[in-house]
């Protein structure tokens, strides 16, 4: 079997196998937020002028532009890892260490959680997956009742 064989026969019937199982498998539940119009994750401003509204977003894609800028500044010394030697090393475990402490910082202030506006949380339903996952990872103060 050639390689270009492989790739227009397995892997359109590898993603066909894999949305039939998604089908087969994923949790139905129809509830009205997921009909409701989407506007940057917020509900819709019609009719609306002056509100308030969370732009927590923003944190999440700082986040991702700093530890991109993490993943491009780490590239270099991937490249020189030899010839840096100890001191290069010595470096980067600082760099690492600077961006580690930062980003436990915000965790430990609640910088990344966003309140839901949903009706319902996900532990209502006791077949749901979340709940085993909850107890098992103990995430009760993440995912609470309402």
């Amino acid at each position: 079997m050639t390689s270009t064989t492989f790739f227009f026969v397995f892997i359109p019937l590898l993603a066909v196998i894999l949305l039939a199982v998604n089908l087969i498998f994923a949790p139905h539940n129809p509830y009205q937020e997921k009909d409701s119009v989407f506007e940057c994750g917020f509900h819709s401003f019609l009719g609306q002028n002056r509100t308030q509204f969370s732009i927590s977003f923003f944190i999440f894609a700082l986040l991702f532009l700093l530890f991109d800028l993490e993943i491009l500044l780490v590239y270099p010394y991937v490249v020189s890892a030899y010839t840096n030697g100890i001191y290069g090393l010595v470096i980067m475990l600082i760099f690492f260490l600077a961006l580690t402490l930062g980003f436990a910082f915000e965790l430990g202030k609640n910088a990344l959680k966003i309140d839901s506006r949903q009706s319902f949380t996900l532990l209502d339903n006791k077949s749901s997956k979340v709940v085993f996952i909850s107890r098992v990872f103990n995430t009760e103060g993440i995912i609470s009742k309402k």
